[in-house]
């Protein structure tokens, strides 16, 4: 019956867009919102909208924020000489879990992929570049997933920053490979982290 209900489908199609949401869930999903009181599913619509328009990259290092600055890019109790460079806003959230690393963070927003068209071009490596001009920063940490993209994007970034003389490490394989870092469990990312290796 529920594929009659073209508004209920239109909902599920678009829960269904969502990373890792299969058609089952994305209909159980349009059926918790039709569970919602009005006011309920008022507020989430509104959630969604205001996430939306007030979420936005942080011209320093491109994580997500709703401030005009990242809440760690503008906190100067935080060590500006080293840089730990990830693919993807959800590892800053994992890292931070772990309250062991206390540098910035510049997020790239993929990984070299030819296969799936993302080029070095399409990453946020030109921002860090220009960070690094700036003449702060001492070490970098490439702490991509460990893939064969994630080692890629690793090797391509190293040999970038080699000539500019910057210490450039990779996090250690406490993470195995193939594996997720928005993921690993904290005291892996702290070995990792602790353990790392120069390029």
């Amino acid at each position: 019956m529920a594929e009659y209900i073209e508004s209920l489908q239109r909902l599920a199609e678009q829960f269904g867009r969502l990373e890792g949401v299969g058609k089952k869930n994305a209909m159980k999903m349009a059926f918790s919102v039709l569970d919602m009181a009005d006011e309920e599913a008022q507020e989430f619509a509104r959630a969604i909208l205001e996430a939306k328009e007030k979420i936005h990259l942080c011209p320093i290092c491109q994580n997500i924020t709703d401030k005009d600055i990242c809440p760690i890019c503008s906190d100067y109790q935080r060590d500006r000489t080293t840089v730990c460079v990830v693919s993807d806003p959800r590892i800053v959230l994992s890292m931070e879990k772990v309250r062991e690393y206390k540098g910035l963070y510049h997020v790239l927003h993929g990984v070299i992929s030819p296969m799936n068209g993302i080029t070095p071009d399409k990453l946020k490596i030109k921002e860090l570049l220009s960070r690094i001009a700036d003449g702060e920063i001492d070490e970098v940490i490439v702490a991509t997933n460990p893939t064969v993209e994630g080692e890629a994007t690793a090797m391509y970034i190293a040999r970038l920053l080699k000539p500019l003389d910057i210490k450039v490490t990779r996090l250690a394989y406490g993470v195995p490979m193939g594996s997720d870092l928005e993921y690993a469990d904290e005291v892996t990312l702290f070995r990792a982290i602790e353990g790392r290796r120069d390029f």
